[in-house]
């Protein structure tokens, strides 16, 4: 049985390499596609054969990143890699909670070691030659580190209090974890930009001014109560632009990149926070919040189902069930459904996204939010052409094009369509 389950997670593995290539593919073979019309001038030829060119350097890139990464976790368990770090991990502890703590230790860390060069070549080449890199290797390295310890000390501790859950409770342990884990998504949601956030950057109230005070009064026609408005430094690291809201109620908190200040006008930098605003209003954080709770307590359930059978631990090689050797296979195993599941939360997000920008068409002004988008898109060097398959599977928000149909549509006051989420 353990055998059989060995060329499982080895078939899973070679078809979810396989299903991303075929749709690199796919999105490959649009390029040099007609541009829709909506879309018509909003690249001239040099910048079209940039973004094109942008595109497929990236595929390039990932294809060669993925079959590395493919290959060595297939050798890793062609010679019962897990087995072996298991036995370290034994001797180097009796107490199953430190093994476990030093099994997923070693392993975050020598996966991340192997992925540098890629993760160099990526930041220090590619978004380099194209414009987009302003990191220095200093802060490179200080990222890298603080990376580090907040994974020790986040991902440590929380392996450590599930770990520990198991040990004390087995059959029960799910739920405990499961509040834990939930507790600590929740804390996240509340206070990330406040402590997580200025570990990396530095966040700075909005200033005084026009920017602030067409904010403000936006914010009072739609009865949204705005306190905090910070900006981040965002071009320390990439010219690419971007703002997100993050918090609940009281401690909710409005966060724009300084780039997206630099590169929009006041209207449009203002259409983009009414786009958040509407996420807010139509309580789509909120959703996916309890969305992502309540699949946790599936996905621990179903771990506590798992854990105690010795045939998956086998199947990688150790001869009893382990709780992380275990939690190995279970990851993998449950990749499928995981695909699933992401394909359901990536539909439902596209469908917030267009409520969100239906919410900004209609209490402020479509035509900004187009324009921010459209600039957004220019200076990322987007893909206008991007195959549906790869937009179902991988976008958690419509393509520029369905957005901006859908948004004029709803500007033009054609009534309910499958985009806006009006009835």
């Amino acid at each position: 049985m353990e055998t059989t389950i060995f060329y499982i997670i080895i078939g899973i593995l070679v078809f979810d390499y396989a299903l991303e290539r075929l749709l690199d593919g796919l999105n490959a073979s649009r390029m040099g596609q007609a541009i829709p019309k909506e879309l018509e001038g909003l690249y001239d030829q040099q910048k079209y054969e940039k973004q094109q060119l942008y595109q497929q350097t990236n595929t390039r890139f990932t294809l060669i990143s993925s079959t590395f990464s493919l290959l060595v976790v297939l050798v890793f368990l062609l010679v019962e890699g897990f087995a072996h770090l298991h036995s370290f991990a034994v001797g180097a502890s009796g107490n199953p909670i430190v093994q476990a703590l030093v099994f997923f230790g070693v392993l975050m860390f020598a996966q991340d070691i192997l992925g540098i060069p890629f993760e160099l070549y990526k930041t220090f080449v590619i978004e380099e030659r194209f414009g987009f890199n302003k990191i220095t290797g200093k802060l490179f390295v200080a990222d890298k580190v603080k990376g580090w310890l907040l994974l020790i000390v986040l991902g440590g501790g929380a392996l450590f209090m599930i770990t520990w859950f198991y040990y004390r409770t087995t059959d029960m342990f799910w739920i405990y974890a499961w509040l834990m884990v939930g507790g600590i998504t929740l804390f996240l949601t509340m206070f990330y930009s406040n402590l997580i956030v200025p570990l990396f950057n530095k966040q700075t109230e909005l200033a005084d001014g026009e920017l602030k005070t067409a904010i403000e009064d936006f914010a009072a026609t739609v009865d949204f109560s705005v306190k905090d408005i910070f900006v981040l430094d965002g071009s320390k690291r990439s010219s690419k632009a971007n703002a997100y809201f993050s918090g609940l109620g009281g401690k909710k908190r409005i966060v724009l990149f300084d780039t997206l200040i630099n590169d929009l006008t006041t209207d449009e930098v203002v259409a983009v926070l009414a786009h958040e605003i509407g996420h807010y209003k139509k309580k789509h954080t909120l959703q996916g919040m309890v969305i992502s709770i309540a699949q946790m307590g599936v996905l621990f359930y179903l771990l506590s189902l798992f854990l105690g059978q010795a045939v998956f631990s086998q199947a990688l090689g150790v001869d009893a069930a382990v709780f992380h050797v275990g939690l190995v296979a279970f990851g993998i195993l449950y990749s499928p459904v995981s695909l699933l599941t992401g394909l359901l939360m990536n539909a439902w997000s596209r469908k917030n996204e267009y409520q969100a920008d239906d919410f900004a068409t209609n209490n402020f002004s479509g035509k900004a939010l187009g324009d921010a988008l459209k600039k957004l898109s220019l200076n990322h060097l987007s893909n206008l052409t991007p195959h549906p398959a790869y937009v179902f599977f991988y976008y958690s928000h419509p393509s520029l094009h369905q957005r901006l149909v859908a948004m004029n549509l709803s500007a033009n006051g054609s009534g309910p369509n499958e985009y806006s989420g009006n009835k």
